[in-house]
């Protein structure tokens, strides 16, 4: 099966790298982000004709979430984490597909840092580690996927040097991702490659992507029962070259589901 992360960076704009990825890749599982789409202007009549059924939480403008899955409809679990203040922030879907839980999310920027978007997205953060506790709890195969906005080492973003004000790399936000590994998630990327520099978004300006000066801050993180699942996990380079696409580039991974015995079906 294949599980995968996309930040699309406005989905109604993006539509036809959206599709054409899709139609290439043949994700089974699809975690979008920043679909700055209102619910009502979500395309579901054009991602149905794509083969994959839909949910999405969406907003005007700005942010929002959605999970897709090929030939079959995800159940939505969940829209919002516990403890958000209001529903408008469009950060958190959830939905069960296949025997898994896939949780998609968009957790905030917090630019400029030190102040009070730095500090939403620290509590931001911890609400999600929160939840994520619980969801170990439950001891059933989850996964969590999405633009984190988190570099966590050094070796996930191009010249760390000058980042080390930025919300997006500060030791804040490090340590809450760390806490967060630390409760027992597999990141996935990091997992089967420990030593190599992989980029997952580069700026639009200066040739970021030819000369590979990005950031690492898209993740697939899986509970302890999905881990030994794991086959692959690779970024999806060839879209963020085409024309008029997002910038960033999807992630995707591989794994090998045990088989059903015939009265689990």
């Amino acid at each position: 099966m294949k599980v995968a992360t996309y930040n699309v960076n406005g989905i109604n704009g993006r539509l036809d790298v959206l599709l054409r990825w899709l139609k290439t890749d043949k994700p089974d599982i699809v975690c979008l982000q920043e679909l700055k789409a209102a619910d009502d202007r979500f395309p579901k009549k054009e991602i149905e004709r794509a083969g994959y059924g839909a949910i999405w939480h969406g907003q005007k403008s700005w942010n929002g979430v959605a999970i897709l899955a090929r030939e079959r409809e995800p159940l939505r679990t969940r829209k919002g984490l516990p403890g958000d203040p209001d529903g408008t922030g469009s950060r958190y879907i959830e939905a069960a597909i296949d025997g898994l839980l896939i949780g998609c999310l968009y957790l905030p920027n917090g630019n400029p840092a030190p102040g009070p978007k730095f500090e939403a997205k620290l509590k931001w953060f911890r609400r999600l580690n929160a939840y994520a506790a619980d969801l170990l709890d439950l001891d059933i195969p989850v996964v969590l996927a999405g633009d984190f906005n988190v570099m966590p080492i050094d070796l996930d973003v191009y010249k760390p040097e000058r980042w080390h004000d930025d919300a997006l790399f500060r030791p804040e936000v490090r340590k809450a991702y760390a806490n967060l590994i630390a409760q027992g998630w597999t990141d996935a990327i990091r997992h089967l490659h420990p030593q190599e520099r992989i980029y997952t978004f580069w700026k639009y300006w200066r040739n970021s992507f030819e000369r590979d000066a990005g950031l690492r801050i898209d993740h697939v993180l899986l509970s302890p029962m999905v881990a030994p699942w794991l086959r692959k996990a690779s970024v999806c380079l060839t879209p963020r070259g085409w024309e008029h696409t997002s910038d960033h580039a999807p992630v995707m991974i591989e794994l090998e589901l045990p088989e059903r015995s015939p009265s689990a079906s």
